[in-house]
């Protein structure tokens, strides 16, 4: 009787210390992802509730004609827009090649006085190709277009 009381107990034991593991380590894959995960934002919505400038998240949205001015060195400034906003962008690097005007972009960063300070750039890889994030606030604004097949 002695030992199927024992067994029991160390049964309940092993469960009660899997469930804390389980627990401890689900809480520290959250600790550890909370700066790699990036909240997209369309301009729309970061002109409708500016994020804090120690937020790093995720803009996408067409360059807009006429915007791009390349600075001294390798800083360039250029906007981006959905059709129902402008946010103005400043970045410090080298565009990937397919970056252009009236393309679809995609940038990682903060938004800090009004001016969004890209870390990160993307343009689209081919001629068809936009995020999906781009062409969802694109169409929630009424611009976007489909591509000619």
């Amino acid at each position: 009787m002695a030992l199927k009381s024992l067994k029991k107990k160390r049964r309940v034991q092993i469960v009660a210390l899997a469930t804390v593991a389980l627990v401890v380590s689900t809480v520290l894959i959250g600790y550890a992802m909370r700066d790699g995960i990036n909240f997209f934002r369309s301009p729309s919505q970061v002109m409708d509730e500016p994020p804090s400038p120690a937020e790093v998240f995720r803009i996408g949205g067409l360059v807009e004609e006429g915007s791009l001015i390349r600075g001294d060195g390798e800083q360039i400034r250029f906007s981006v827009t959905d059709g129902g906003a402008t946010v103005p962008v400043v970045y410090t690097g080298v565009l990937p090649d397919l970056f252009e005007e009236n393309q679809g972009m995609v940038g990682t960063g903060r938004y800090i006085d009004g001016v969004f300070e890209a870390s990160e750039i993307l343009a689209k890889h081919d001629e068809t190709y936009m995020p999906k994030e781009v062409v969802d606030a694109l169409k929630a604004q009424g611009v976007y277009q489909e591509p000619d097949s």
